[in-house]
């Protein structure tokens, strides 16, 4: 089989890259080992929180209207707590000039309805189950086998097959990264007192808490906590674990009721050393992976589908070196920034040096005595998950 351009993995990145170059001349080819299962009629554990570029960006490819509008929550604002019980830092769509900051999603939900626009394209092939075998990358093509279904051969070959991508390996791009010795442990929960839409973080000795609005009284919650301490946490009865997040967020949205089992998952940083090599090119998880403190690691790799699918759709050859060359340099700026926050952030509330607690919490009071700082910071992180190709041609 021949394609133009063939996607390894059918995640949130790989699906809408497809979805995104399906409105243009370009055939595709989507490598999936699964498709994915419908979701509970209850609240998935997986929370997305998308800034209002990458919101666009799914609107654009006609997603999103996909979604059903009661399982989405707007994010109108944000309250970050440092950890001695005073510091804080508060950002507000209205004060900085944004109708909202980010609004909330179930990633079951929005991976289906990725999947079924897929199904409706085309010029998309969509080979599931399918699992590749072996890779060979020449001067025009790269072929790839698969398992059981032939040889698939494109211009170019795109790896969004996760953090252990199988892609990434055989075109042989190294990595660098690191374990956190942390568990991000995801649950959802019933509260007592309305959310208004904000969220809230709160940095604390044991961990970073995160609480993510939900349509109704409900919230969803992130925390990142040493290994240790999230076992602790796991091993709780639902009501004790559930009065132990609330105590953690400061009763802040008074009693917590578990609407499921919490899970966990253990966090990492990773970045490969290239996003591009011959004709193969790296988007999503397969490229980078950020500590969640920040939320933003879907946004990233909405945006490289986002700037990818912008050069494609306008290249005679995908996979031409120059143009996979821009795709690298289009993105590292994101991807530097959003490192060097998550990892700063990171080091920063995870050491136990008194004069260092001092600062980075007079830090937090300082940041949020300056709307004028704050409103740079929020419009700068709704950015996140867009493309800026147009604007450069214009």
């Amino acid at each position: 089989m021949e394609v133009d351009v063939a996607i390894v993995g059918g995640g949130l990145a790989g699906a809408s890259l497809a979805t995104a170059l399906s409105a243009g001349a370009l055939t595709v080819a989507v490598v999936e080992r699964g498709a994915p299962r419908a979701p509970r009629e209850d609240w998935g554990s997986r929370i997305y929180s998308l800034t209002p570029e990458s919101i666009a960006f799914l609107d654009q490819i006609g997603v999103w209207r996909q979604i059903d509008a009661e399982r989405v929550t707007s994010i109108e604002e944000m309250r970050v707590y440092g950890d001695d019980g005073r510091a804080r830092l508060d950002f507000s769509a209205y004060e900085s000039g944004l109708p909202e900051l980010a609004a909330t999603v179930e990633s079951s939900r929005l991976q289906l309805a990725l999947w079924g626009e897929l199904e409706r394209r085309h010029n998309v092939t969509l080979l599931c189950p399918a699992a590749p075998r072996a890779l060979r990358c020449g001067d025009d093509v790269v072929e790839i086998d698969l398992e059981g279904k032939g040889l698939l051969v494109a211009k170019l070959a795109i790896g969004s097959d996760g953090a252990d991508s199988w892609v990434r390996r055989a075109a042989g791009i190294d990595t660098r990264g690191r374990g956190y010795g942390q568990l991000g442990i995801v649950a959802n929960f019933a509260c007592a007192l309305s959310h208004r839409n904000i969220a809230y973080q709160w940095f604390r000795h044991d961990g970073v808490l995160a609480y993510l609005p939900l349509p109704g009284r409900r919230v969803s919650i992130v925390w990142s906590a040493p290994e240790a301490r999230a076992r602790e946490l796991l091993a709780l009865s639902p009501e004790a674990f559930g009065r132990t997040v609330a105590q953690a967020g400061r009763e802040t949205l008074g009693t917590l009721d578990p609407l499921a089992a919490p899970a966990a998952y253990p966090l990492s940083s990773l970045f490969a050393r290239a996003m591009a090599h011959q004709r193969i090119a790296l988007v999503g998880d397969a490229a980078h992976v950020v500590h969640p403190l920040a939320g933003q690691g879907v946004n990233l790799g909405l945006g490289d589908a986002h700037w990818l699918a912008d050069l494609l759709r306008s290249a005679p050859d995908p996979g031409d070196r120059l143009v996979l060359r821009r795709y690298e340099r289009a993105r590292a700026g994101d991807i530097l920034a959003l490192r060097c926050v998550t990892e700063g952030l990171y080091r920063m509330f995870s050491s136990e040096s008194q004069l260092l607690t001092r600062l980075r919490n007079f830090g937090l009071n300082l940041a949020n005595s300056s709307q004028v700082l704050k409103t740079v910071l929020a419009r700068r992180a709704v950015t996140v998950g867009g493309s800026s190709y147009h604007k450069e041609l214009s």
